[in-house]
């Protein structure tokens, strides 16, 4: 069992940043690779970003790419979402999630945190 917590959601002007965090628990964090997904109000949950369990390879939705930076740092159980340039239309709840493999696809992903919410006004 992965207990995960997001943290580090807001409400912030576009062109501001934040960084999120996602603190793990339970089994070993460092077996797991990570995603970020966010919906939206009305929309369904989409793929933001995610990492493999060693860091070496990430991915990232074309709508991010660029302005999102994903991490993890092993030794403290968590991954972070570094988010520039912030824009209204990245405004949703931000779910981090850990799975086998570093997909782009919700089924890949077993455990999944509460999600924080990001708002970002124009």
């Amino acid at each position: 069992q992965v207990q995960l917590v997001e943290s580090g959601g807001g409400l912030v002007q576009a062109g501001d940043s934040l960084r999120l965090s996602c603190a793990a628990s339970g089994r070993a964090f460092s077996s797991y690779a990570m995603g970020w997904f966010r919906q939206a109000p009305g929309k369904e949950r989409e793929f933001v970003s995610s990492i493999s369990w060693r860091g070496r390879s990430t991915y990232y939705a074309d709508s991010v790419k660029g302005r999102f930076t994903i991490s993890r740092d092993n030794a403290k159980n968590t991954v972070y979402l570094q988010m520039n340039s912030l824009k209204a239309e990245d405004t949703a709840v931000y779910y981090c999630a850990s799975g086998g493999s570093a997909s782009t696809q919700q089924r890949a992903y077993t455990y999944w945190g509460q999600g924080t919410q990001v708002t970002v006004s124009s």
